[in-house]
């Protein structure tokens, strides 16, 4: 089926996902209806356990919906989605590979011989702000770096689509307001539709065009879709000093703070 090119690039269309049997299993998200347009960045907030990453995972082609369907450009996705590179909270780096050889290897799939994929790698380990680090393996590197090599990595393939996981959760404050600042400036230079998970409502703001709310599970669904109408470029600490930015946090909050209370009183049940 030819790509369309007024076609989101990744469509959710009444979309649910059951584990175990259809009957008597696991609904982790029902309902969900999400379009990503080429260019859009997405940030996906819920209480924990309400199934984000789950949107990511069938957005990536690891999970089959049991119902609905999930599209890529306008065509169904049949197995892996290779039109999309997906980061994830921990980055998987091989120990045994410099970074160089990290980023670089992330080619091979394609073919591409090993003087080229390094000479790619060397580029890209320069924009993430890593020239002088090539030769260091991951645990010479600090946390931020080792993201940064991890969002290189992803990078060099040029994927059209890309699926965030709370990548930079188990950085520090200051540590991810850079990291916040460096993904905008790479986003920037080539838009690509993004869906950025994270629990963090401030940073969700700070760097998306829209802000999806989900209930909590079971049954997740979506429950406000807000348009973050801040200017760009942003600057990830000054943008929430922003009057509007408060504005936008209020409103958005009011929705999730009701969702979160009922996953807290749902896991209280559940250890009572």
């Amino acid at each position: 089926m030819p790509t369309s090119p007024t076609a989101p690039a990744v469509s959710l269309r009444s979309m649910a996902i059951t584990f175990g049997p259809k009957v008597g299993g696991y609904t982790a998200v029902q309902g969900i209806d999400l379009a990503a347009q080429p260019g859009e960045f997405i940030a996906i907030v819920g209480p924990t356990g309400c199934g984000k990453s789950t949107l990511l995972n069938a957005s990536a082609g690891l999970l089959k919906p049991s119902g609905g369907s999930v599209e890529v450009f306008g065509t169904p996705l049949q197995g892996l989605n290779a039109r999309a590179g997906y980061l994830f909270q921990q980055d998987a780096l091989m120990p045994w590979k410099t970074a160089l050889q990290n980023v670089a290897v992330a080619l091979e799939p394609k073919g591409v011989s090993r003087i080229v994929a390094e000479t790619k790698a060397r580029e890209w380990l320069r924009r993430v702000g890593l020239a002088a680090f090539v030769d260091r393996y991951p645990h010479m590197l600090s946390g931020g770096q080792r993201k940064r090599v991890a969002l290189a990595q992803m990078l060099i393939r040029d994927p059209e689509i890309l699926l965030m996981d709370e990548p930079f959760g188990p950085l520090d404050a200051q540590t991810r307001q850079i990291m916040g600042n460096l993904l905008l400036d790479l986003w920037a230079a080539n838009r690509k539709a993004v869906l950025f998970v994270t629990h963090d409502l401030e940073e969700a703001i700070a760097l998306a065009d829209r802000v999806v709310v989900m209930s909590a599970g079971p049954a997740a669904r979506i429950i406000g879709d807000f348009p973050v109408t801040l200017p760009r470029p942003r600057d990830i600490a000054e943008i929430r000093l922003e009057p509007a930015f408060h504005h936008i946090y209020k409103e958005i909050w009011a929705n999730l703070r009701i969702e979160v209370q009922k996953a807290y009183a749902q896991g209280e049940g559940a250890s009572a």
